[in-house]
Parts: C-alpha cells; sequence; structure tokens
C-alpha cells in the first residue's frame, strides 16, 4: 500500500472499517503528510451505558464496559486525536448510531441480511428486550452520506468529533411493528423477555444489547447542522424500511440469509417459555401510542 501512495496526496481519506488500534497506526504512517484530512468513522456504541443524559452531546463521557468493539473505537478515537494534538494529524471524528440502507432490516441480533423479515413473514416469534419500550435512534445511510459528504474537506471539522444520525427515537417494538408493515403484514408475534434471561441464553448477544441497544440512544445533531446546514434526517424509518423491503424483494439473490438470526431468536424464547413466558404479544396495544420520542 505505501509503494501504491508514494507520491500521491488527497484531499480526504476516509476509513470505514477500522476497528483495531494497529489499523489506524497503519494509516497514520501511510498518510501523514499525504492528506488535508483523516476521517474516521466511529460509533455512536463509544459512550457511557446507560448514557447520564438525553439527547446526548459529543462531548458526553466516553466508556462501555459491556463490549469489546465500542471499546476499540475508543482506543482508535483517542490515539487519534493524541496525534492531532501532537503532531497536527487532520482527524474527524464520525459517530453514527445503527445506519442501515436497502440491504439492512434493523434488528437486535443481526441487521445485515433479509433474515428478521424471512422470520416475520413465516410468523414466527421474536423477543425484545424487557418492554421493549427503550427509545432507540436508527439513520438512514443515504441521509448519513450527506453529512459525511458535507464534512469531507471541511477544515472547521479538523480535530472534531460529530454525530451523524437519525432525529426520530424508536421503541423497539415500534420498529418491529414498522418492518411488519413494510412486509405487509400483521402486527408481529412479540416476545417481552428480561435483559439478563437474554444474555443468558444468548451470551454472544452482552456485548451488543448490555453495552448497546438495550439503553436510550437520542443524539444531538446540532453541532453537524452548524457546518453541514444542508444535512437533515430527511427518512422517517416507516419510509426508508419499505425501501429495503422493496428492494430485497426484488433482489432475492441480495438477501443474505443468516441462520443465527433463527437460532438466536429460538433460543432466548424458548429459555423465556421454559421460566414460564406469557403468549407472544401479537396486539402491540400498550406501546401503540408510543412510537417517537
Amino acid at each position: 500500500m505505501g509503494a501504491a501512495l508514494a507520491g500521491r496526496s488527497f484531499d480526504s481519506v476516509l476509513n470505514f472499517i477500522g476497528f483495531d488500534l494497529a489499523e489506524v497506526q497503519a494509516d497514520h504512517g501511510l498518510f501523514r503528510g499525504k492528506t488535508g484530512q483523516y476521517i474516521y468513522i466511529s460509533s455512536a456504541t463509544v459512550y457511557e451505558k446507560p448514557p447520564r443524559l438525553l439527547s446526548i452531546r459529543e462531548d458526553a463521557p466516553l466508556g462501555n464496559a459491556w463490549w469489546e468493539y465500542a471499546r476499540k473505537k475508543i482506543a482508535c478515537e483517542e490515539w487519534l486525536m493524541s496525534r492531532f494534538r501532537e503532531d497536527g494529524f487532520p482527524v474527524t471524528i464520525i459517530r453514527p448510531s445503527h445506519t442501515y440502507s436497502r440491504q439492512w432490516i434493523p434488528n437486535l441480533v443481526s441487521s445485515a441480511g433479509y433474515s428478521f423479515a424471512a422470520r416475520l413473514e413465516r410468523g414466527e416469534p421474536v423477543f425484545v428486550s424487557d418492554r421493549g419500550t427503550t427509545p432507540w435512534t436508527l439513520t438512514h445511510a443515504d441521509d448519513f452520506a450527506v453529512g459525511v459528504a458535507g464534512l469531507a474537506g471541511c477544515r472547521e471539522a479538523i480535530g472534531e468529533a460529530f454525530h451523524i444520525t437519525g432525529e426520530e427515537a424508536l421503541p423497539w417494538k415500534s420498529i418491529y411493528r414498522e418492518i411488519a408493515t413494510a412486509l405487509g403484514l400483521g402486527a408481529p408475534q412479540i416476545v417481552e423477555v428480561p435483559l439478563g434471561l437474554i444474555c443468558e441464553a444468548a451470551p454472544h448477544l452482552v456485548g451488543n444489547l448490555r453495552g448497546d441497544k438495550a439503553h436510550p440512544a437520542v443524539f444531538d445533531n446540532t453541532k453537524i447542522k452548524g457546518l453541514v446546514p444542508e444535512f437533515r434526517a430527511r427518512r422517517t424509518f416507516a419510509a426508508g424500511i419499505r425501501e429495503s423491503v422493496e428492494w430485497m424483494r426484488g433482489h432475492p439473490e441480495r438477501q443474505r440469509l443468516n441462520p443465527q438470526i433463527d437460532a438466536t431468536n429460538d433460543a432466548v424464547i424458548a429459555a423465556w417459555r421454559e421460566a414460564g413466558c406469557p403468549a407472544p404479544d401479537s396486539s402491540d396495544a400498550t406501546s401503540a401510542g408510543q412510537s417517537s420520542i
């Protein structure tokens, strides 16, 4: 890569896939003196859980005791900012929240692909954590792209961190209802499972839930709007998920079915039934009026 970059320079370099500190350290060696800006795509998972205040601003405390992924992102952020302070490396940090696109159907297990939608189409139950009323922010990739493009080449963004997130915070049960509606289905069968029992039945979800999706996620986008006034979260989830469903139904070869989603839902629901659960909630009447925060 060093040979390929020899003699070249760039206005902006964007790293969307930096997960380990060694990777951004390598980038620093490759791009120092060769770029006017290095944009690092971090994550909104970096904030303390649970958050101290809502809406979360970029200066909120960092720290995630539950998820190694988030801790690695924090380490990368901190090292890059130390390089900005010590040798002027022109870094900009971006923290997105659960960005989805036409190939993602958001859920608590794994959003890539069509598997969660296929499960709903078969009429099989799905679980939510506790009551499923935690407000959660989803961001459409088209909206995210406007914010990223606006920050690229922006000198005022260097040395700063920014949210680029949606501004509609939906409870998880409402998210699942919207997906079912986009699929042309009735109300989904939703099983409310205590967080502790989920983590016992599916230990691989501990970071994903205790370190992220089991906590409120509502973000303040004032800072990005100050530098990129064209950024707005224009896509409602209802509109965005309809586009996702339509595209993936039209491209069955791209649906990327993942058996882990079914296996995890089955394991969690089986554990809850063994503990003596009520029937799945197919009416969802209790949260019908709680579609946004």
